[in-house]
């Protein structure tokens, strides 16, 4: 991910999104240029953020707790979608994250590229003493 540059047309958010998620599509496709595998999970981060605010205004009024038919409470069925709902929030921060910048994709090659030389010694050295 980095910096929005103007130069790339913006990606289309996904079909049938709600309020929360085309906000939260903005938010992000507004600050940066995204590549095409953070764009898809940034949509799924969007969709579960319109699940979030559907759960949400839901359990606005409802209760906790409903009666079963021998008179036992349980839980209310709309809660239980919710206790997965959080997700959405935490995909998408995944996705909003810092920027990579010159410096950190040297330093994720640079840290590739040693564990590559690592794995050749590890599996050569032991056939010609490397």
């Amino acid at each position: 991910m980095t910096d929005f540059d103007a130069g790339w047309p913006k990606p289309r958010p996904p079909a049938k999104l709600g309020p929360a998620g085309r906000r939260s599509w903005r938010e992000v496709v507004d600050r940066y240029e995204l590549r095409p595998d953070e764009s898809r999970i940034l949509g799924d981060a969007c969709r579960e953020a319109d699940i979030v605010e559907r759960i949400e205004a839901e359990l606005t009024d409802a209760p906790l707790t409903v009666k079963r038919s021998m008179g036992t409470a349980r839980r209310f069925p709309v809660g239980l979608r919710g206790t997965a709902a959080p997700l959405g929030p935490r995909r998408t921060a995944e996705v909003a994250q810092a920027p990579d910048t010159p410096a950190d994709v040297q330093r994720k090659r640079t840290a590739v590229s040693a564990q590559a030389r690592a794995a050749v010694r590890a599996r050569w050295g032991r056939v010609k003493g490397v």
